[in-house]
């Protein structure tokens, strides 16, 4: 197997087994510590407030990933990042609301290191042919976290109604467990260089490998304020809305609605098992047709996200009650909550990220190959500050203010990412269509030069 290419398998396989234990540990978490709560009144942490503090950690500590990446390399970067993630599982072992906030902080500082440096390191393995193919294959790899974690999840919720502790610390070991199996894949990554191309040469942003850490940070200033940086941004502005709306707030509120039947518990770790198959997918989907998409476009991979999106918020309005994300409740909405519905709409879901986030990973790795540190930093740093954003809201705004929010937010997003393209397409054609005569201008230039130096 090419090295490159087993790089891209071994950072998948790597990121599977750190998000098989964080992903499902996000989507149980408010149940679980409401559990908690009701065992121990004096524990008091609210898994909204845990996500919320994450994100907003992560969205600020992006702004330093490209420093610190030019000192530890991608690599160090994502070791540094999965040990925090290792240790936010095993305090959940032992339950006490401080630790709990101060593990959200510091998982918060490493997720910015690990997933700024995964950007790096899979453009490194990549080139203009493969990272469509590389970024879908990544994609889902990583979304088998999704389907494996809460598939043990459902098994071990069956038929409980209240989370015991007995439940909670099995969990809690075996995500622990498969959190350092991760850690082990991240160790086995072999260093690695991208080769060079002329848009390296000729790009004014172009930065530095060897560059320095202020240098890196004034980098991605200069990077966030750019035209088709400021556009993308309301994309990925979007996928950090959802992102925390179905990690951490689509599946409890399935387990919060009663009328679901008495299994409703038993449904959150369903859900995420549903929204991991459409996640995985549309990973391989979308890898599968790397260069397919890569040549016709990216907009209509897009386009079809958004509509699959819109079709599940509607779905979801008529199926789920109002107050499904604040607790326990007996509500019903326009229709009898159905299960059925319910995982259908978690697939949309998923499959409807998986449309999204392929497709600006393709984006940043493409366009931005030459700076992909602060591109990925920037991505990272608007979508964590959107989903940091929602977590704060979602324990106050009924079910209807989300979903609204997030059709809003879908539709600025999918027409700012395709203008985004349509406007790079534009410009490959200008490129295409430059008559010969200006290409070979300089040439020709260079070659009277010598012969007036030789005469």
């Amino acid at each position: 197997m090419e090295r490159k290419f087993l790089n891209v398998i071994l950072l998948g396989f790597g990121f599977m087994f750190v998000f098989t234990a964080f992903q499902t540990m996000g989507n149980i978490e408010k149940t679980i510590l409401d559990s908690i709560t009701q065992d121990d009144p004096g524990f008091t942490g609210d898994g909204y407030t845990s996500l919320a503090i994450i994100y907003a950690t992560l969205a600020i500590c992006n702004w330093m990933a490209p420093s610190i990446i030019s000192i530890t390399g991608p690599r160090g970067a994502m070791l540094i990042g999965a040990l925090t993630y290792l240790f936010f599982i095993v305090t959940f072992l032992f339950p006490r609301t401080w630790l709990l906030y101060v593990a959200s902080v510091l998982i918060g500082a490493g997720a910015a290191a690990i997933w700024t440096g995964q950007g790096n390191y899979l453009t490194l393995n990549s080139d203009a042919e493969t990272i469509s193919r590389n970024s879908g294959i990544f994609w889902a790899m990583l979304q088998c976290s999704l389907f494996f974690g809460n598939l043990f999840v459902f098994i071990k919720f069956q038929g409980k109604t209240h989370i015991d502790l007995e439940t909670r610390n099995v969990v809690f070991g075996a995500l622990t467990a498969v959190c350092a199996v991760g850690i082990v894949f991240i160790l086995l990554l072999r260093p690695t260089r991208r080769a060079p191309t002329i848009d390296d040469v000729k790009s004014e942003m172009a930065v530095s490998e060897a560059e320095g850490p202020m240098e890196a940070f004034r980098g991605a200033l200069r990077l966030f304020c750019t035209s088709d940086m400021i556009l993308l941004s309301a994309a990925f502005v979007y996928t950090g809305v959802e992102l925390s709306f179905f990690s951490g707030v689509y599946s409890p509120s399935i387990g919060f609605t009663l009328a679901m039947g008495e299994n409703a518990k038993q449904l959150v770790g369903l859900s995420g098992v549903f929204i991991g198959m459409g996640e995985v997918l549309g990973g391989a989907l979308f890898g599968i047709l790397g260069n397919k998409t890569t040549r016709w476009g990216r907009d209509p991979v897009v386009i079809m996200g958004y509509l699959i999106h819109m079709t599940s918020f509607f779905l979801i309005f008529i199926n789920l009650p109002n107050a499904a994300p604040f607790g326990d409740t007996m509500d019903t909405s326009y229709i009898t909550p159905s299960p059925y519905l319910a995982m259908f709409c978690s697939f949309l879901l998923g499959f409807g990220d998986a449309c999204y986030n392929t497709q600006i990973y393709s984006m940043l790795g493409g366009k931005y190959a030459d700076n992909s540190t602060s591109a990925f930093a920037l991505f990272k740093f608007t979508q964590s500050l959107a989903a940091a954003s929602c977590f704060f809201y979602s324990s106050r705004a009924p079910l209807s203010v989300q979903l609204g929010v997030l059709a809003v937010l879908a539709s600025a997003g999918t027409a700012a990412f395709c203008r985004v393209e349509w406007r790079a397409r534009a410009r490959a054609r200008a490129a295409a269509l430059e008559p010969a005569d200006d290409k070979l201008a300089p040439a020709t230039h260079a070659l009277a030069d010598n012969t007036l130096h030789y005469d």
